[in-house]
């Protein structure tokens, strides 16, 4: 066997029994590409077992295996690896063999020009990406898949816990996509986003059911232990490998750009861009829902309240974004529940509403 090194990340095999043949390969090629050669099918066939080519090209007639033989079992043990042929015993019937059982990318003859081998392998590694990003995303695909019915079932866990807030996840992730939407996020980070908010409030699975649904003031003690829930959150969270920073997001929801939120007091840019934004979904829908402590204000209550913050609570961009969209979003699906104006003796500020 021998080596070459180049600067190519994807390895590049070459198989034949000429050992001349081989030397000026590698002496034309290696600058360019990551060279293995072997000299027979069966000295091949151990390589491929041990790494992972993008291309192979083999020689038809060599002692032992031939190439036919050699190509199939290549497809076989590593399918994404592109197989080519350059023989310089090229008949219609081998030819024939090498694509019906070799699966072969390009069936080259001797003696082959440097250049068309060194295009046929370019081509053949341009291949082998594809194939791999295809897998890649097909991959990613289903993780997504896995994870979107992951967080559903979270979400139907906290909402089960807590009926008076049932669905309210829901709506903050619809308000939140189309804020976004409207502020020119890209798909990742709408896909992100939507994760983080239909999982906004995981952590209220450490909350006492009694304190969630407690129909009267909350203590300060009981609020305290509500306040923990970005935290507990996080924590959750944290451990899995998300593509996107959802356990920051969920740990940051309720912090202010002026700094007077928790649990970290960030302020400003020191908060994510999208927990600004769920920031703000979440304070409207809150505002509008119906509470054990206090009935729901309504859709007039919650827009007043993010115009009153703009600047100093809420993100300017995201409650521009949020007046603009929000007649276009149902964030009222659900039961219509009674409101009343916030008084003197209102149960709670902006920050207990939306705990």
């Amino acid at each position: 066997m021998e080596r070459s090194p180049g600067p190519s990340r994807e390895r590049v095999l070459l198989v034949d029994d000429d050992a001349k043949v081989l030397t000026a390969e590698v002496r034309s090629l290696g600058e360019r590409f990551r060279i293995d050669t072997a000299a027979s099918g069966d000295e091949a066939l151990d390589l491929v077992r041990r790494t992972d080519y993008a291309v192979v090209v083999s020689d038809l007639k060599m002692p032992g295996m031939d190439g036919i033989r050699f190509l199939t079992r290549v497809r076989e043990l590593r399918p994404d690896t592109v197989r080519m042929v350059l023989t310089g015993f090229a008949t219609r019937d081998n030819a024939i063999d090498a694509v019906n059982d070799g699966y072969v990318f390009r069936f080259l003859t001797k003696p082959c020009p440097t250049t068309a081998l060194r295009t046929a392998i370019e081509a053949g590694v341009a291949q082998f990406r594809l194939i791999r990003d295809q897998a890649e995303l097909q991959g990613l695909r289903k993780v997504h898949r896995a994870m979107a019915g992951i967080i559903q079932g979270f979400t139907s866990l906290v909402e089960a816990r807590d009926p008076y807030t049932a669905g309210h996840q829901r709506k903050v992730t619809a308000l939140s996509l189309a804020m976004a939407r409207h502020m020119g996020c890209d798909e990742d980070t709408l896909n992100g986003l939507g994760m983080a908010a239909m999982v906004h409030d995981i952590g209220k699975l450490y909350v006492p059911a009694e304190f969630l649904n407690k129909p009267g003031k909350l203590t300060e003690a009981e609020f305290s232990i509500i306040k923990s829930h970005p935290k507990v959150g996080f924590d959750i969270l944290d451990p899995v490998d998300f593509p996107w920073p959802i356990s920051r997001i969920v740990l940051q929801h309720h912090e202010r750009v002026d700094g007077s939120g928790y649990p970290q007091g960030l302020a400003g840019a020191q908060i994510l861009p999208e927990a600004r934004i769920l920031a703000v979904a979440d304070v409207v829908d809150a505002i509008q829902s119906h509470r054990p402590y206090r009935p729901g204000r309504g859709r007039a209550a919650a827009l007043e309240e993010i115009r009153e913050g703009r600047g100093a609570l809420y993100d300017p961009g995201a409650v521009a974004a949020c007046l603009a969209v929000v007649d276009q979003v149902d964030v009222d699906a659900g039961p219509t529940f009674i409101t009343q104006p916030r008084g003197s003796g209102d149960a709670g500020r902006a920050d207990e509403e939306e705990a």
